[in-house]
Parts: C-alpha cells; structure tokens; sequence
C-alpha cells in the first residue's frame, strides 16, 4: 500500500464583532467574541489525535487565539505571509457602503484601493503553500476567510480570483490533499466544515 499522502487543514478564525456585523476585516487585531471562542475550542476536537509536522498562523490574534483554543499555540509558527487580505481604505467598512461608490465592485476582481490585490494575496499564498509541500507530512492553517479562499484556489492551480468561489464559515475547518497519491493532483478533501460549532 502506498504510503498516505499529507493533509492540509485550513482554519478559520472563530467570530469576531466585525466578522458578526460583516465589516471587512483585515489588519485590524480584533479579539474573538465569547461564540468565536467557544467554537474555537470545538476545533480541538476535530483536530485530536491528528499528527502534523508543522502548525502554521497567521499573527492576528484571532488566528493565533483559536490555534492556541484548538490545543497548538505551543507549537505554532507565526507566518506573516498568512496575514489576512489587507483591504486598505475598505478596512472595517461593510460591503453595502462600498456598493453606493462603487456599485460593481468585487474584492476579487478590484481588489482593495490602499491595500491588496488578488494577485498580491496570491503571491503570499504561493509561498505558504511551497513552505507547506516541502513539510511532506500533516500541516495545520490557521488565518481568516479572504485569505484561506485564495489559499485554496492557488492549491488547485486556480488563479487568485478563484478564491471567489469558495465560500469560509467562521471557526470552519477545511481539509486540501492530493488525488491518486499524485503530488501532481492537489485536490480539496472538505470544505467549510462547521458540524462542529456548537448551534446555538
């Protein structure tokens, strides 16, 4: 038999206030609300018994909160290349607002003036994922949703602006891997799984 090929398990932060209002969040450091933490810690369960080679966050706190929730903050590594979309003049606004200056706007296709483009965030996941590959075994991701959309798409070879079709729950886990045993073959395993937050 062959030998089992590396799973990649993407988090996402649990909730925030301004993940709860739907205001875009970027660089801001915001703390997890009390929900957000609760699911975070249901996290733990999903990931027990899991050995993975590297545990890698980004450095805002509600990624690295829900890292340590989830029972890895003692070996997690900060990576700043997982930070989430930087939105610039769009930080903390809701979609709604941009939409009476902007009708037609889309992150992904306009990106964010004063902060990043799809291409930009695209390169940051590329060289995660190339950090990631030559780990060869197990790895945990934890960040927050615009980033790990883009992350996803750039596993599959799509480009950057393909993240748009995946959609990310707060406190959701995710799992890419590789068909046929193929490193050749990157393919998603699950996506925006939340059977673990607690309902409420």
């Amino acid at each position: 038999m062959a030998d089992p090929v590396p799973l990649i398990y993407l988090v996402r932060h649990g909730e925030t206030p301004w993940s709860l209002s739907g205001q875009h969040t970027g660089r801001t450091d915001l703390a997890m609300t009390e929900k957000g933490e609760r699911a975070a810690q249901a996290v733990a369960g999903r990931l027990k018994g899991i050995t993975f080679g590297k545990v890698f966050s980004s450095p805002l706190q509600r990624a690295f909160r829900t890292c340590e929730l989830a029972g890895f903050g003692d070996v997690a590594e900060r990576d700043p290349d997982l930070f989430e979309w930087d939105y610039g003049k769009y930080e903390g606004v809701l979609t709604r607002d941009i939409h009476k200056e902007q009708p037609d706007w889309n992150l992904f296709k306009h990106g964010a003036p004063g902060g990043e483009d799809a291409a930009a965030v695209g390169a940051r996941a590329d060289r995660a994922i190339a950090r990631i590959r030559a780990v060869g075994q197990n790895v945990a991701v934890f960040s927050s949703a615009h980033f790990l959309r883009v992350f996803g798409a750039r596993w599959l070879g799509l480009p950057p602006t393909g993240g748009s079709l995946l959609m990310l729950d707060t406190a959701s886990l995710s799992i890419l891997t590789y068909e046929h045993h193929n490193l050749d073959e990157p393919v998603i395993r699950v996506w925006n799984d939340t059977n673990h937050v607690p309902k409420e």
